[in-house]
């Protein structure tokens, strides 16, 4: 599963110098109002006039980030531009916390983890109890794949702050990465408690349970999920797999067909279909393979495995045997 990750760029609302206050008030004014290309405008007036304003750098930067884009292309640009107001800032004040997470936070967003680390643990060597800087490096040296270095520093940002929905989250997904199935259900029921109506919170501890051989608890948080938010393709998937596993067959594919109307695009869905699909109707088990495969080239060997074992009744018990006991996958 692609786990999706929230990162905090923090919005600063510094103080300027005597002679810029006036364009700084109106610039957050705008900004409040959601009025970010005319606040761009206000603090590129403050640079125009003093082109070593530190907070207007660094504060412009964030708005660029927050500016709309109509497709990725400006979106991009938007980045680039908050990228070079942020660099300026940290030029004119190398020791900022603020700026320091801020382009880290910035180049999580934009992809490039790596880049991020730099900057956020400086962040965090300034600022050692930075909340948002912690979780961020947290996020970053995840992405890594730097598991133990991820969960220190968000074990740091949640000795700070214990009932943070992102600290319990992440460290919760980190932990199911780790395949330390308790320890997310801990996070996620502590989750749950801060924010009842958290409807990822459900599906993940529903994963974590399903690790942990509590299929009917599991299945449980996924009705809650769904009751929270009925359009939740996901939550429709693993309901599914679970009923799948219990050899409700019918019930799991009309739960897997609403999970595929509801997103066209997941391609583990269209696997498992395969899998439901593959003893009784080959052809659309094909069919869906193939569908697979292309919304998901990065596995196409996996895929075209199955392709290939569709061809034989043998191969086609071996897949559904896969599905109920990956470990022995394939005979390989």
């Amino acid at each position: 599963m692609k786990k999706i990750v929230l990162c905090v760029t923090v919005v600063l609302t510094l103080v300027a110098c005597s002679s810029d206050k006036r364009l700084f008030k109106q610039a957050r004014l705008a900004t409040s109002k959601g009025n970010f290309k005319q606040a761009i405008a206000l603090y590129t007036q403050v640079i125009k006039a003093n082109d070593k304003n530190f907070a207007a750098y660094l504060n412009r930067g964030v708005i660029w980030e927050r500016l709309p884009a109509k497709d990725i292309k400006e979106l991009q640009q938007h980045r680039r531009n908050a990228e070079k107001d942020y660099l300026q800032a940290l030029s004119l004040n190398p020791r900022s916390a603020e700026a320091n997470n801020n382009l880290g936070a910035l180049y999580l967003d934009m992809g490039r983890p790596l880049d991020a680390t730099y900057y956020l643990s400086d962040a965090v060597n300034l600022q050692p109890n930075y909340f948002t800087a912690l979780l961020n490096n947290g996020l970053a040296h995840q992405r890594l794949g730097l598991v133990s270095k991820a969960l220190t520093y968000l074990n740091r940002a949640f000795i700070l702050r214990q009932k943070d929905p992102l600290v319990l989250l992440n460290r919760g997904l980190l932990f199911f990465e780790m395949k330390n199935y308790q320890g997310a259900v801990h996070d996620f029921s502590r989750l749950i408690s801060v924010q009842p109506d958290h409807a990822r919170a459900y599906l993940e501890r529903a994963r974590a349970l399903t690790k942990l051989g509590y299929p009917a608890d599991a299945y449980a948080d996924l009705e809650r999920a769904v009751s929270l938010k009925p359009d939740y393709a996901l939550a429709y998937y693993y309901m599914s797999d679970l009923m799948f596993r219990k050899g409700e067959k019918d019930m799991a594919l009309g739960l897997l067909s609403k999970s595929k109307e509801l997103s066209n695009t997941y391609a583990p869905a269209y696997e498992l279909m395969g899998d439901m699909l593959s003893m009784e109707d080959p052809v659309a088990a094909t069919a869906n393979y193939k569908v697979a495969l292309k919304l998901d080239p990065a596995n196409a060997k996996r895929y075209n495995r199955k392709l290939q074992l569709m061809l034989s009744e043998k191969g086609r018990e071996r897949i559904l045997a896969s599905r109920f006991y990956p470990r022995k996958s394939y005979g390989q």
